[in-house]
């Protein structure tokens, strides 16, 4: 079955321990870091991850939309994320490489992330290491963008790339998921969809969640 992991960027900050609990029947809880140079937004950073962990035992999904990401991610792992992903686009290749062996070396589960204009062949040097790829369907930087359908077809060819090199890897997707997008995702190929306003934005965030698992 299909993980769903809701993104607290669309949670009331000022309640975030009550709204993380109102999303308790998610499989994992995504959590967005950008730091103003990578992205333009600007939201969270390791304290907040550290308070996260001490309020829940969710798995922590902590995607880290910041420059040369390798210099916090023992931070992060320290913090209590249990998987980080760094986009493919913030450094070099070699630093990115640094990158996932900090995140081995830390216990924490390892993933990269591409943007709308990275190609998927970009995860090809790391591909038997990952234990996830995460595709983007929006821009990265704001949250309640629309989903853009060409992305569907990254999410393909990543598809074909993890069950050729690496099939117990995970394919995530992130940006405009709601149910009717989630099925495209998921017959295109993912495992675990992202929501944050279709599942905050919900009366019943319990019920926008099983929906996405349909």
């Amino acid at each position: 079955m299909v993980k769903v992991a809701p993104s607290i960027l669309s949670a009331d900050f000022c309640n975030l321990e009550r709204d993380i609990e109102r999303v308790s029947a998610a499989d994992w809880l995504h959590v967005d870091v950008m730091d103003g140079a990578f992205v333009p937004n600007i939201t969270i950073g390791v304290p907040v991850v550290q308070s996260i962990r001490n309020h829940t035992d969710m798995f922590l999904d902590v995607h880290l939309m910041i420059d040369k990401p390798a210099r916090y991610i023992e931070q992060f792992a320290k913090a209590g994320a249990d998987l980080l992903s760094v986009h493919l686009e913030a450094d070099h290749p070699a630093r990115i490489a640094d990158a996932l062996r900090t995140m081995g070396d830390n216990g924490v589960k390892k993933a990269v992330a591409l943007r709308p204009i990275t190609a998927a062949s970009a995860v090809l040097p790391y591909i038997e290491q990952l234990d996830m790829v995460l595709v983007m369907t929006v821009e990265p930087g704001f949250g309640g963008q629309k989903f853009m359908e060409q992305q569907l077809d990254t999410i393909r060819q990543v598809r074909a790339i993890i069950d050729k090199y690496n099939p117990a890897c995970e394919l995530e997707v992130d940006g405009g998921i709601a149910p009717g997008t989630a099925e495209k995702v998921v017959q295109a190929g993912a495992t675990v969809l992202v929501a944050g306003s279709a599942v905050y934005g919900a009366a019943d965030p319990a019920a926008a969640i099983a929906a996405l698992r349909r």
